[in-house]
Parts: C-alpha cells; structure tokens; sequence
C-alpha cells in the first residue's frame, strides 16, 4: 500500500537523520576508498555500482542499515515509530516542507547590488623600529564590478592623508576587483548609477533629520539649567578623514570568539593597546579631535583614549554586560572617556580602558548629616557630561556634573536626557547606509611568545654587558636566579588581569633558598607593551633601583634578568621584565 505524499516525506527525513547518526556515508566513503585501493585492478578505471555494494555488503553495512531502519507504519492514527528505540516516537501531522537549497549558489547580482557596505582600507607605516603610523584610511565602492562584462574591473582612488592633513593626497592607489565566481547577468551602469543616487539621497535625508533633531534636544538640555552649555556633553565625533559621525556609530557589540574568555582580559587586551594622542599642529593646549575606527585603531595598534574605550564599551556589549562609553574630565579638568558597566543588582563599575582598572562607584549624598561618613572615591574621574553605547545616548542633567556624587539611575529622565532611540537606530544601527561597516573580527595574535621572550632577554643580557663594560665592570650572569623570576612575572600579568594577587609566596621562598647567607637581592621589575630591547632598557636605566643593579658592584656579584612576553589578539603583547643581583656586601 502506498503512503500519502506527506507521510512519505516524513519517512524519507526519518531515514536521514537515521542514515546521519550511525554516519552511513562516511562509512561508505571509507569501503569505497579501500575497495579501490585494495581490490580494484590498475587496468580498471572505473568502479561499478555493483562493485560497491558487493563490497558493503561483505562488511555488513547494508545489513546494520537494514536492522536500525525497520519501520512500523500503523495506518491507523498515521504515526510513524522507529524500532528498536521505542524511547523516539515521532507524531506530527503537519510536517513542514523544506525547501531544497544550493548552499553554493551565489546570490545574484541585484541581490549584491543592495549589500551597502564598502570595503575598509587602512594604509599603515611601520619605520625601522617598528613604530606604526596610520597614513590613510579608505571607504571603497567595490560594486562597480558588478557591471564589468569579464566580471574584471580597475579602478584608480586617490588617498588622502588623516587628521590635520585629511584634504592632503598621499598617493594613489589602483586596485583590481575580479569576481569570483562569475554572475550568471550584469547589471547596467544606468541601475547602478540609479541604486548610488538612492542610497545618497535616503542617506542626506537621515542624516538631515538627525541633525534638525540633534538640535532641538540641545536646545532643550540647555532649557533645563544654563550651566549645561559647559558640559561635555558629545553627540558627534570626527574620525580619522574628518568627518564628523554620531558618537554612538562608534560602538557596537564586538564578540572575541575564543581570543579572549573574559571581560577583565578583554580589558586587559585593550590596555595593553598603545596610547598616542593625535598630533596637534601649532601652539596651545587644545586637543587634536580625532576619533578612530576601529579597524584603523587595530592596525596600528595605538590610539587616543577615545579609540580605547569605544573598543572596550565594543567587547564588554558582546559579553551581554549593558556598557557604556563616559564622556567627563579628571584632574585638572583634562578631558577623558572611560567605560562604564550597570550591573542588574544596582553596582556601578568604572573600567578605565588606558590600565585595565576597575573601580566601583558609591555615590556621596551631600545632603547628609556631617557625622554620617561618606565613601572616598577611588577613581581618578571628576566630571560626567554624557554616557552613550551604540544603542542609547544619555546626557546629564543633574545639579553637579560631578562623579562622586552623580547617581546613575539612567531610567530617572530627571537625572539622564535621552536621545530617541529611534532617531539613533536611523543613523546607527548595523547596515544603515550612514553607519560605519560591520566591524572586522579580532584577529589571531602571530607573536610566538616563547619565542620572543628569548630573543628580547638575549638583547638585553648583550646591552647590559656592555653597559658594564663601559664601566669597567664585569658581567657574571646567574642562570638560575634569571629562572627563578619567572613566577614573579606570571603574577605581575595576572594581577593586571584579574585584580588578584597569586603566588607571592612560593616566589619569595625560592629567592630566600637561592640567595646564600650574608648575601643581598634586589630585583627591579617593569612593564611595557612593546618588544624593543634597546628602547625598554633605555627607559630602565631612568630608574634608579634599576640603575643600581645594572651597576651593581660588590663580592660575587650575580646578575639575572627575566622577560616574559603575553600576546593577546591583534599581536598586541605585554612585556614582562626584571632585573635582579645578588651579591656579597663588603661594607
């Protein structure tokens, strides 16, 4: 009796999911390499159906398929039952077709006309010292090609410089665009032109009325006190071409993958990122306004405080923490941006992108009576103007601008100004034509370091012998000594890391049972998040504790110096290095 066409759809995707599990094909793939391997002859060129299944049936596979997939029908209530597992009943009478797809057809050429992101082009400098400058930053229009008939295309951009100098030519560069595989129909320049002229005009018009709604929100903050028109309160940034963007485009929701398995070592990750102030040209104390992307920030690894906290407000939203980018002053008045992050019990936690710190925020409530003590604050942060993420913009509004006493009961609208959600997600939100495209994933660090901690160690074992040279003194050094720092080291980065304090005391033992009686050691560590030998030890000789041991002089003198080297994503890397001595005091 034949089954009905729904019922013997049914049936086939039992016997697929039964085939997947006792991985039938593989199975099949491995008899069918053997048997030719094994038993077909050198003059044959071609194996026969019936080749194969002479050979699957000798190894009992068609026989365990027989067996798994004896199927009860009970045309009764048309339920389908698989033995012997009677544990799996399937009963469905409404089985939804699914439509058969080719995962390896490519999408047609209107389909990729309506892919508005460009490709992100960054041009970096890296001197002979391996100091990194960002020389140009580029959006390409890569769908030029979708109307080229040999699916080949060459295209000539001028690049402009960054910064003070983004009306400046650096060059130009010709680029090639081939694609791979070839569209089945070309578009038209006339459709491509028309798509380009759309895009422009839906653009200018958000952007148009972001702008006439930026304003009046303005004007409404300052209605509410006159002393707001001295905060910092930040709606648009300049990137590296100069051109300005809403701050909150800056940010969104980065996942590291397996680079990196925790929120503290994410901001780990970005503090060992190198800080670099954009240059500013002429006198005075201004500050250059220069905001990276985030794809410039990573290539060349460095970046001001801003570039910072956007990556970190970036990776702490994709850990599901509810983040966001503070804009506000510290000492001096100097203006700064940290991350913040609101727990769901009500805790504040500052994170400052620059160190890795993590300060947690307890509010002073001036209108209490004298004896009640008020908490001291911790941070270095003095005032707040605005907190933004890539999905929210909240400007202060409370009496003091200051930290310490500001409460951050964001949902209190007497306390935070919002900005529309709405007009927010028109200029910012993932594939809008005004925002920035997806952000790149991190990448893999390429630092061996092992590697590098061998080679940055021998460097400097070389240049502390000659520096003592050149002081008439000789070098003995201390192999095991130079061993035995290394859990000192492994401590330093994972307090950095994780806040805690670990091993101190097995470390403290070894130096006590290494250094003989009536003998002195001195150690001198330091930190840096660069591999340059020659430019870490001229930075060590400024310290004096340093210096003293580099020109350590007494009776058995024994010196010791350990690197160790932690990468991170993006090859970016914290250097660990001490200096040690011990040695027989004479006075």
């Amino acid at each position: 009796m034949a089954l009905p066409p729904d019922k013997a759809s049914e049936l086939k995707q039992i016997i697929r999911q039964q085939l997947a599990k006792m991985d039938v094909h593989g199975r099949i793939r491995e008899v069918l390499a053997e048997t030719i391997r094994d038993e077909i002859a050198p003059e044959h060129q071609q194996l026969s159906t019936d080749d194969l299944m002479k050979a699957l049936r000798r190894r009992g596979i068609i026989d365990d398929v027989m067996k798994e997939l004896k199927v009860v029908t009970d045309m009764n209530d048309q339920e389908v039952t698989l033995d012997p597992k009677p544990s799996t009943h399937f009963v469905d009478r409404q089985l939804p077709v699914l439509k058969k797809s080719d995962g390896s057809k490519m999408m047609d050429a209107t389909t990729m006309l309506s892919i508005c992101d460009p490709v992100h082009m960054v041009l970096i400098k890296t001197d002979m010292f391996g100091e990194t400058s960002l020389v140009a930053s580029y959006f390409l229009e890569w769908r030029s090609v979708l109307v080229a008939e040999n699916r080949i295309t060459n295209i000539a951009v001028e690049l402009l410089g960054v910064g003070t100098e983004s009306k400046v030519s650096v060059g130009v560069l010709n680029i090639r665009l081939e694609m791979y595989p070839q569209l089945n129909k070309i578009l038209s320049q006339e459709i491509i032109n028309t798509q380009f002229a759309l895009e422009r005009q839906k653009t200018a018009e958000k952007e148009r009325l972001f702008l006439v709604y930026a304003k009046q929100w303005w004007r409404e903050y300052l209605q509410i006190r006159s002393s707001h028109n001295t905060r910092l309160v930040k709606i648009f940034a300049q990137d590296e071409n100069g051109i300005n963007r809403p701050v909150c485009s800056y940010i969104r929701p980065l996942r590291a993958g397996r680079l990196l398995d925790t929120p503290r070592q994410a901001a780990r990750f970005v503090s060992v990122l190198g800080y670099e102030r954009a240059p500013v040209i002429g006198g005075g104390s201004g500050k250059q306004e220069q905001w990276c992307t985030l794809l410039a920030f990573l290539c060349r690894s460095k970046g001001d405080c801003e570039d910072h906290a956007n990556l970190l407000c970036s990776l702490l939203l994709g850990y599901g923490l509810e983040a966001f980018v503070c804009v506000g002053t510290k000492a001096k008045a100097v203006p700064h941006t940290w991350v913040m992050t609101c727990g769901t019990d009500g805790i504040i936690t500052f994170w400052e992108s620059l160190t890795g710190h993590r300060y947690i925020h307890s509010p002073i409530h001036p209108d209490d009576p004298p004896l009640v003590e008020q908490p001291k604050p911790t941070y270095p942060y003095r005032t707040i103007g605005c907190i933004f993420n890539n999905q929210a913009f909240l400007a202060n509004c409370q009496p003091s601008d200051a930290v310490e006493v500001c409460a951050f009961d964001l949902r209190d609208e007497s306390k935070w100004k919002p900005m529309s959600e709405e007009a927010i997600k028109s200029v910012c939100s993932p594939g809008a034509t005004t925002s920035l495209p997806p952000f790149p994933p991190l990448c893999a660090s390429t630092i061996d370091a092992a590697v590098a901690s061998n080679e940055i160690e021998l460097q400097l074992r070389i240049l502390v012998s000659e520096y003592r040279k050149d002081l008439g003194l000789t070098t003995v050094w201390d192999d095991q000594l130079s061993y035995l720092l290394s859990p000192a080291l492994a401590a330093y980065e994972l307090e950095r890391t994780t806040s805690i304090s670990a091993g101190n005391e097995e470390f403290q033992d070894a130096i006590r049972r290494a250094v003989p009686d009536g003998h002195t050691f001195k150690g001198f560590p330091i930190h840096f998040v660069y591999r340059n030998a020659r430019r870490a030890f001229a930075t060590c000789l400024r310290s004096p504790f340093c210096e003293e041991i580099t020109c350590c002089r007494g009776d058995q003198v024994r010196l010791a110096v350990r690197v160790r080297v932690f990468a991170y994503p993006e090859s970016a890397c914290a250097v660990w290095i001490m200096f040690a001595c011990k040695y027989r005091s004479v006075l």
